[in-house]
């Protein structure tokens, strides 16, 4: 998620000061990403550096109000306009860990799976208690508010449709789960080898 691109694109509709912004983002997506005041004020600064904001001078409260230049305008429109690109690689903490345990001998992986599903099940349960709690999304904040929640169902509803995959996988082929011994042989410095290179 891109607190940088969040907070110019709000900027982009008018001058804010830190704690403003806090409460703008809060209110745009349902306050279900938590942002501390230190981070928005580092982020600010990064984008001041950057050119994409300027400071302005403080109100009577002290306040120091940041705006936004044509070129973090240009950076908005950008963001806005293009896909968000999911990375290749898998840094899933979850898949990780069912992949080492599948590869560990004695581990009982059928165990790791499902006290994965009875939390994953919790987590689905409370963000749909949040989602009914959220009102009939007739204004734009409570709208927004709901996209936000629908993603995180759909999120978890996909991580236990996975789980059930990998339970069903593992039990139809109980030799993929063979626990893999300590290679004996040391690893060489540089890029691992592939298994095409290892079978050839």
């Amino acid at each position: 998620m891109s607190v940088r691109q969040s907070l110019l694109a709000i900027l982009d509709q008018g001058p804010c000061y830190g704690y403003q912004l806090r409460a703008e983002f809060d209110r745009r997506t349902g306050s279900t990403w938590s942002l501390n005041v230190g981070q928005i004020y580092n982020t600010l600064e990064r984008l001041e550096r950057d050119g994409l904001v300027g400071r302005g001078d403080a109100d009577e409260h002290g306040h120091v109000y940041w705006q936004i230049t044509d070129a973090g305008s240009a950076e908005v429109a950008r963001w806005l306009s293009s896909p968000v690109v999911r990375t290749q690689a898998t840094r899933d903490e979850l898949a990780i860990k069912l992949a080492v345990a599948a590869t560990l001998p004695g581990v009982d992986v059928t165990a790791v799976i499902r006290a994965q599903r009875s939390a994953s099940l919790a987590h689905l349960e409370s963000v749909r208690r949040a989602e009914y709690a959220g009102g009939d999304g007739e204004d734009a904040a409570e709208l927004a508010w709901s996209l936000v929640v629908d993603s995180m169902i759909f999120a978890a509803e996909a991580e236990l449709r996975w789980l059930d995959h990998t339970e069903q996988r593992l039990a139809l082929n109980p030799h993929r789960a063979m626990g893999l011994e300590l290679a004996t042989e040391r690893p060489r410095r540089g890029r691992p080898v592939s298994q095409e290179a290892l079978a050839g």
